[in-house]
């Protein structure tokens, strides 16, 4: 019988908040969050592995969530997008990183449904970039501890998109790298690794894009989920979403830039080998025609009987490729 797969376990941790307090557990069970459901206060369950499907039928089970959004949950492939629901809204995500011992992007897909008094995150993998939203929350007095879910899922959103910013500050210096190795030794090497970053940035436009659209929605969506002092925020984050976007494709124009160098580089680079070239066989060619007729071998040639021909036509060959040189440098052609 052929082995069953081994799924990996999903590590599920729970984040409970109010003005007042904050409480962070690491559960054995998803069972062990659902008695955060009817609380006032506001929870944040996040689930790092989708693979596990027990988890997350469970968790949809007890939060009333559509089939087809556990379906799109588990696969990992989504394109970002938001769907409204009576007492949820769906978003997805895609969190961009960068390996920098793989030297490439590497992307994560977030998945976050979010309601009244609650946040249901789901990632791919352990590891993130939100450390920074779970520090404010156990600081008492922050902004995040005063307000809804609404603005955790915003704090989640803007995490993503700020680190597209170190994401494309990374990018910029290995753009800046290859500009210098263009302009001082074009080479096969390079023109692979300016492809490569090309398809990575076309890669990342296609997560920001989409991006874009969610929380355009989100900003005009007219749900009762969202308050009016959470919109401010909303409407921050599609700026930064915009400039991301308008980094991105200035990138795009500076790679497309580094293209036509790279071809400008190596035609200049051949048109240097085929102009010395081309000077070497212009001096040749006359000396070419003196040696063709002094080897006509014609038995009534006077210059053949003179003691001093061989060294007169030596001499006036290398006077011809000393005169063409001249020439050459005067015209200045080399």
């Amino acid at each position: 019988m052929p082995k069953k797969k081994r799924v990996q376990k999903a590590r599920i941790s729970v984040i409970d908040y109010s003005s007042n307090k904050s409480t962070e557990k690491v559960l054995k069970k998803i069972e062990d969050a659902f008695p955060f459901k009817n609380r006032k206060s506001v929870t944040w369950v996040n689930i790092d592995g989708v693979k596990d499907q027990e988890v997350i039928k469970k968790i949809g089970k007890r939060y009333g969530i559509h089939s087809l959004v556990l379906e799109d949950i588990s696969n990992t492939n989504q394109r970002p997008k938001i769907e409204y629901f009576d007492n949820h809204i769906f978003i997805i995500a895609r969190m961009i990183s960068f390996d920098s011992k793989k030297n490439k992007i590497s992307s994560e897909q977030i998945s976050i449904i979010f309601g009244k008094n609650f946040v249901i995150s789901f990632q791919e993998k352990q590891g993130d970039i939100f450390d920074p939203i779970r520090k404010r929350i156990k600081e008492k007095g922050s902004r995040i501890r005063n307000l809804g879910s609404e603005y955790l899922t915003y704090s989640i959103l803007d995490s993503i998109v700020d680190n597209y910013f170190n994401v494309l500050e990374e990018i910029g210096e290995k753009i800046e790298k290859f500009e210098e190795d263009l302009i001082a030794d074009p080479h096969q090497k390079l023109l692979k690794d300016i492809y490569k970053l090309k398809r990575e940035i076309l890669y990342l436009r296609k997560s920001v894009w989409p991006l874009r659209e969610v929380v355009s929605n989100l900003e005009r969506s007219e749900s009762r989920l969202i308050s009016k002092r959470t919109g401010i925020y909303i409407r921050d984050l599609y700026d930064h979403t915009i400039q991301v976007i308008d980094t991105i494709e200035t990138f795009r124009d500076t790679i497309a830039g580094m293209l036509d160098l790279y071809l400008s580089s190596v035609s200049n680079r051949m048109n240097e080998v085929m102009k010395v070239l081309t000077i070497i066989a212009t001096i040749f060619i006359p000396l070419t025609f003196v040696t063709g007729v002094y080897g006509m071998n014609f038995k009534y040639m006077p210059e053949l009987e003179s003691p001093i021909g061989y060294f007169v036509t030596w001499g006036i060959m290398i006077l011809l490729g000393l005169m063409m040189l001249v020439y050459f440098k005067k015209k200045r052609w080399m």
